[in-house]
């Protein structure tokens, strides 16, 4: 009689001793399975969150930057070009510059490569006297903003004030009783009212803007400019004075360059905000599924060993009672020449059975069970179980199944086979 028709009676004899033994083994294995099909699923499902999130993160941070932009458009320019031969004291004291410069200095800055500045708006502006008004107005020319030669154009901070239009500021509009389309004389030269700012609060409420040529020739300064004013770069890494060193330098230091630094620490923290919410909110959000995986882990870190354990010892001792209830069989198959290797081999083969039929079918419940726990408590999309699938897992299992029902049964397998079939077949 053969090893494996030993086997193949042996297991249609005692159907309950193999299905407990399979059983433990697929409690075993489909624990094992399962907690670390939740782990990896735990990280997919982490993955899909965060890349959700990042998308989200990335459209609301679109909306707060616009949001910001047009903010600080509000707030205006923060940097200041003003003639070097301007007496700083005399410009705050009166709110704008007396000297003048080349209007060609900027052209100058936006030909250079310097990429610390944007949105170039030269000005020219002076406090003059309205005679058809009888009253003092601050009158300011200007131009579109002066594009970077080397950079793609930036959607304009201020607009120009078309030719032959003026902007009148929210004072001079309530007490002239002025709105748009209407004419206005100034300085001998009729206008068409563009626009009336709204209040601020500031000188500007007493300003009249024309377009630059217009302004200089009414003011008769032919060329000339009071300021270019500007906006700074976001440049982490550059000192106010580097960057007043560089935009002189590009005009001969011919000018002075003045930092409003309240205005640009404002725009700093405004434009930032955006991205150190979302920083903060990816933060979290990966700190709290970290600490869920751990609590995960350390679950699975103690209900798995004492599974197997308990796998162990089952299979141990349903393979002793095999032997036990045996034993008089054993005698006769010794007694009829069956060898006692012949005996053991029995045993232990039967044992790598019911670990390779346990491993592959505690494999099979212990993906579906992780895959459908982790659709309900996380919310994983059962379309992504194909991800959860793991060759080298399976592998390892189908190894170690039958290599741990193997050390379980062999003080069992050994006993059998070196039982002295004279003293078995007395007893009986």
């Amino acid at each position: 009689m053969t090893v494996w028709r030993l086997i193949g009676k042996e297991i249609l004899h005692r159907k309950l001793n193999f299905a407990l033994a399979v059983l433990s083994v697929l409690v075993a294995v489909g624990v094992l399975v399962a907690g670390y099909t939740l782990l990896v699923a735990h990280d997919l499902r982490t993955e899909q969150m965060l890349a959700a999130k990042q998308a989200e993160a990335h459209e609301r941070l679109a909306v707060m930057e616009d949001d910001y932009r047009k903010y600080m458009k509000e707030l205006g320019f923060n940097l200041l070009i003003l003639p070097k031969q301007q007496d700083l004291a005399e410009f705050w004291e009166q709110g704008f510059a007396s000297a003048t410069m080349p209007e060609e200095n900027v052209r100058t800055l936006a030909d250079s490569n310097t990429n610390l500045i944007r949105h170039l708006l030269p000005i020219v502006q002076q406090k003059v006297r309205w005679p058809e008004q009888k009253r003092r107005v601050i009158l300011i020319g200007t131009r579109g903003e002066v594009p970077l030669a080397h950079r793609r154009p930036k959607e304009p901070m201020l607009l120009a004030v078309p030719i032959g239009k003026a902007v009148v500021g929210y004072q001079l509009a309530v007490d002239l009783e002025l709105k748009v389309g209407d004419t206005i004389r100034l300085l001998g030269r009729d206008f068409v009212i563009h626009q009336c700012h709204p209040r601020r609060g500031s000188a500007d409420d007493a300003t009249i803007w024309v377009d630059l040529k217009a302004g200089q020739e009414l003011l008769q300064m032919p060329g000339r400019i009071n300021a270019i004013e500007a906006l700074k770069c976001k440049c982490e890494d550059v000192t106010p004075e580097h960057l007043m060193t560089e935009v002189s330098g590009h005009l001969n230091n011919t000018v002075k360059v003045v930092l409003r630094e309240n205005r640009v620490t404002l725009r700093k923290k405004a434009r930032d905000r955006a991205t150190v919410e979302h920083e903060q909110a990816m933060a979290a959000e990966k700190a709290s599924r970290s600490r869920l995986r751990q609590t995960r882990e350390s679950f699975a870190g103690v209900l798995v060993p004492v599974v197997v354990l308990g796998a162990a010892v089952w299979i141990g001792l349903l393979a002793l009672g095999n032997v036990r209830e045996r034993s008089a069989e054993i005698g006769i198959l010794r007694a009829i020449g069956v060898r006692s290797a012949s005996i053991f081999s029995v045993f232990l083969t039967k044992a790598v059975l019911v670990g390779l039929i346990g491993a592959v079918i505690g494999y099979a419940a212990g993906l579906g069970v992780g895959v459908l726990t982790a659709h309900v408590t996380d919310s994983l999309r059962l379309d992504a179980a194909g991800a959860l699938l793991s060759p080298s897992l399976l592998a390892a299992v189908v190894v170690a199944a039958p290599l741990l029902s193997v050390l379980a049964s062999w003080a069992p397998a050994t006993l059998a086979g070196r039982q002295d079939p004279a003293m078995i077949l007395s007893k009986e």
